[in-house]
């Protein structure tokens, strides 16, 4: 190798001089292109400028206070050609010209030319659209602009153009020539000695020689590397492959295109990829590749002064590998069933847990794993002890490394007697098959699907039966294509090992399913089923239950007096029966309350003594109790539009305006059910028709990863982006805050109707008996209206009675409504706070039977409270 100082850089033989002048070319081309690049960059950015700059000395003139008033003086140009040449002087521009609308200038900056045509276009500014051209003007080739003159009234009275010469726009380019000129010189000269300095750097590191040197010397290298059989590697600092003879490749198993990649990316084991990216000394270190041994030595380059990384010599060793195989094995069995110890029964559903245990055994232990159990467990029930090995059976998973003829996954699958699944059912023990071209297996009614496993290339079965407590669950297969040892002994302790942990999971997920199912049948029978019939709202709903527990999530929807209707929306603490049946509880005792009509702080104030009262027996009797249950109870009335609402630490309730802007109600909060010492409050609300009120539980806001706050905002943006309907609402927010929901969420969305004022009627009646004849007289003139003809009479004698009642028993002013909605409704209020009671009239009583007529001609009755007084109502069908 010949020594660096016999070449300089200069020097042509050397491959360092030959880089140097091909760089220094093409630098002198690429600075040449970048000034001539700028230049003409420079010089369009100019006229550019001067464009720019002529319109807006143009538009600034025309717009100057005394301009229009001078075109409209005897003498324009006496006014006018001062303004215009002070302005050209002290402004960069060659000239201002003022002309009238024919163009006809009264400016210039040489007199000689005022009085005369105006060169140029002007029919636009004549239309009041300003003009920016480049002409042949009088003063040469120019760039000009001419924008209109305005009166007040807008009428164009008059033109003003200004421009600057080309040659002026030319001149400010060229003065930046030297400029750019000096630019690239630097630029030139750093660039030059840039390349100088890589020069010198590639001149040290080729040692000065010259192409041919360097390609015989390559050459020689490449022949020693490759005719060696040990394996040479050459790892640089940064974890480059930068060599790898063919024996390394061989026994490495590397891929061809391993050049300049780096060394995790090569796809070796991790203890060798470990090893070669250390870079630290190792001396006859074993590692496992693939099939074979390998023996590994390696050093650091940097010891002798070299540059940084590593070169290792790779030896295979293939005369402990019985050895290694049989130690190998037996930790991998070890690593196994550890997995199996932390991956199997994780989920609490029957399925997922034999899929694990598939997933888990394929490739590690079988190439294909089938898990069969009967159908009873799959439903929770309780199997069979002693199972009937003919009993059909359900491919419950199924896991492989390719398509194996193999029943499909769901298939359901009555084993023949001499099938491995039923000759595992009768005896209850691990059938081990490790050559099944000489089994007799399937010589029933399965034999085609034998023949066809076969020449798939399957060769070995191990069957084993899913035990739990004495209960028979089902039949695990493990099979082997790919590889060609056959199940021995030993791998069928560890099969039954495996199968005996999965059989716990498998029974403690049945166990689940069943009181899951049970609970999920519970609470869905506690729900409402349907919604019931009401004009007020265009109702949907969704309830998801819990996948982990049924919670105590519950909604309803109450039809009440007047046409108004109740939202409910709840939430009980706890999973499980017990919280579905509370929840059962508490939505029976919001029915019998809002059957009393109560205010909506009034009903929440009786639920919340009612929970007390709960937990005091739960307590008493040892169960859990209930306290800190929530609960949001709304009343929408179509008539007033009004929605009057109060919660017990429920979450706000969210409203959608029909403009879609969407906002959450501020509810005063009052404590959770079962708490008391607080009264609880209302909050009262004008909703426009088409709102959607929506009603929802903390599962669908509230997770365990995510903030409140953050699903509520999210809540909002899905509301944002929901569809109008009611169905769409729920549809979109449940994909857009809730897609995997862990707890139970119950939604209720309700988009508010309005009752019109041609389906009501109010009706002052004064204090005089008199005046009930003609209120039925009104009440029948409505009815006809309405085209209810029919039920003119029976009106008449609700309204008579009704009204006769407020005027004798009642106090203050005396109100009749009429209101047709799902049912024709007659409602009297009065100041008094005495409610009527229905009583049987004796024989000889003269009064106490009008609320039994009332009671009899209509469908339903009853008292509403007001802040006012009250209302006696009643209902009747419509036909």
């Amino acid at each position: 190798m010949r020594p660096l100082g016999r070449s300089g850089i200069l020097s042509r033989r050397s491959v360092a001089a030959q880089v140097f002048f091909v760089n220094v070319v093409i630098v002198v081309l690429l600075v040449l292109a970048a000034v001539a690049a700028l230049v003409l960059q420079g010089r369009a950015a100019s006229e550019e400028e001067a464009r720019n700059r002529s319109r807006a000395v143009a538009v600034s003139f025309a717009e100057a206070p005394g301009t229009w008033e001078a075109l409209r003086s005897p003498d324009p140009t006496a006014v006018l050609q001062p303004r215009a040449e002070e302005v050209r002087r002290s402004v960069p521009v060659d000239f201002v010209v003022v002309m009238n609308t024919e163009g006809i200038r009264y400016t210039h900056p040489r007199p000689d030319r005022i009085g005369k045509k105006f060169v140029g276009e002007i029919g636009p500014a004549l239309r009041g659209e300003p003009v920016v051209e480049e002409i042949s003007g009088t003063i040469g080739r120019l760039v000009q602009a001419v924008v209109p003159v305005r009166d007040p009234q807008g009428r164009v009275v008059g033109l003003v153009s200004a421009g600057i010469t080309v040659e002026n726009v030319g001149n400010t380019a060229d003065r930046q020539l030297p400029l750019l000129l000096g630019a690239a010189a630097i630029a030139l000269a750093l660039a030059t000695a840039g390349t100088a300095v890589a020069g010198r750097r590639l001149l040290r590191q080729t040692h000065g020689l010259g192409p041919r040197e360097m390609t015989r010397m390559y050459e020689h290298h490449d022949a020693v590397l490759h005719s060696v059989r040990e394996g040479v590697v050459i790892v640089g600092s940064d974890g480059e492959l930068l060599l790898a003879n063919d024996e390394a490749q061989r026994l490495l198993e590397l891929p061809e295109d391993t050049g300049r990649r780096r060394v995790g990316e090569l796809g070796l084991y991790p203890d060798v990829a470990e090893l070669l990216l250390s870079g630290r000394v190792a001396t006859d270190e074993v590692h496992p590749v693939g099939d074979r041994l390998v023996v590994v030595n390696q050093r650091p380059t940097r010891l002798r002064g070299g540059p940084s990384g590593s070169v290792a010599t790779l030896r295979d060793s293939t005369e402990l590998r019985a050895l290694a195989g049989r130690a190998e094995a037996a930790r991998e069995r070890l690593d196994l069933l550890y997995a199996a110890g932390l991956g199997i029964g994780a989920s609490l559903d029957v399925g997922r847990t034999a899929e694990s245990l598939a997933e888990l055994v394929v490739p590690r232990f079988a190439d294909h794993a089938t898990v069969d159990l009967f159908d009873a467990v799959l439903e929770g029930d309780e199997p069979s002890a002693r199972p009937d090995p003919s009993a059909p059976l359900r491919r419950t998973a199924r896991s492989g490394v390719d398509e194996a003829p193999l029943f499909p996954l769901g298939a359901r699958i009555r084993p023949d007697g001499s099938s491995p699944q039923a000759r595992v059912l009768r005896s209850g023990r691990a059938l081990l098959e490790p050559r099944l071209e000489e089994s007799r297996a399937w010589e029933g009614q399965e034999r085609e699907q034998w023949a066809e496993l076969l020449e798939h290339g399957v060769h070995s079965l191990i069957a084993v039966p899913v035990r739990a407590g004495g209960q028979v669950l089902g039949v695990v297969g493990f099979w082997r294509d790919r590889r060609k040892e056959p199940f021995d002994e030993e791998e069928l302790a560890v099969a039954e090992e495996l199968v005996t942990r999965a059989a716990v999971a498998i029974d403690n997920a049945r166990r689940f399913t069943r009181e899951h199912g049970m609970a999920v049948t519970l609470q869905r029978s506690l729900l409402p089923r349907r919604l019931p019939d009401q004009d007020a709202l265009d109702v949907a709903y969704r309830y998801l239950p819990a996948q982990a527990g049924v919670g105590g999530d519950w909604f309803d929807v109450l039809p009440l007096s007047g046409a108004r209707v109740a939202l409910v929306v709840g939430d009980v603490v706890g999973h499980g029966l017990h919280a579905a049946a509370t929840m059962g509880r508490l939505r029976t005792a919001v029915h019998t309350f809002s059957a009393l009509d109560l205010h909506p702080e009034e009903l929440l104030g009786l639920l919340d003594e009612l929970v007390a009262r709960i937990d005091q027996e739960e307590n008493t009797g040892g169960g859990a109790a209930i306290t800190g249950a929530t609960c949001l109870y709304a009343v929408y009335d179509p008539v007033s539009r009004r929605c009057v609402m109060s919660r017990a630490g429920h979450l706000p309730p969210a409203l959608v305006r029909p403009d879609g802007r969407v906002e959450f109600l501020d509810v005063p909060a009052g404590p959770p059910l079962g708490l008391g010492g607080l009264p609880y409050e209302t909050a009262e609300v004008e909703l426009e028709e088409g709102s959607r009120l929506v009603l929802y539980t903390d599962g669908l806001v509230e997770e365990r990863d995510r903030d409140i706050d953050a699903g509520l905002e999210l809540l909002r943006a899905s509301l944002e982006r929901a569809g109008e309907s009611p169905e769409d609402t729920c549809r979109d927010v449940l994909d857009g805050v809730a897609p995997r929901p862990t707890d139970d969420i119950a939604v209720l969305v309700a988009r508010t109707r309005a009752v019109g004022p041609d389906r009501i009627a109010i009706w002052d009646v004064p204090r005089d008996p008199s005046a009930v004849g003609r209120i039925r007289a009104a009440a029948t003139r409505l009815l006809t209206e309405w085209g209810l003809e029919e039920q003119a009479f029976t009106t008449e004698l609700i309204l008579s009675e009704l009204v006769t009642n407020a005027l004798r028993h009642g106090s203050g002013p005396v109100k009749v409504r009429v209101l047709r909605e799902r049912e024709l409704i007659c409602e009297v209020s009065d100041a008094g706070s005495t409610a009527p009671r229905l009583r049987q009239a004796a024989n000889f009583d003269e009064g106490g039977r009008g609320l039994f007529l009332v009671a009899q001609l209509s469908e339903r009755w009853g008292t509403r409270w007001t802040p006012e007084g009250k209302i006696i109502w009643a209902a009747q069908p419509l036909p």
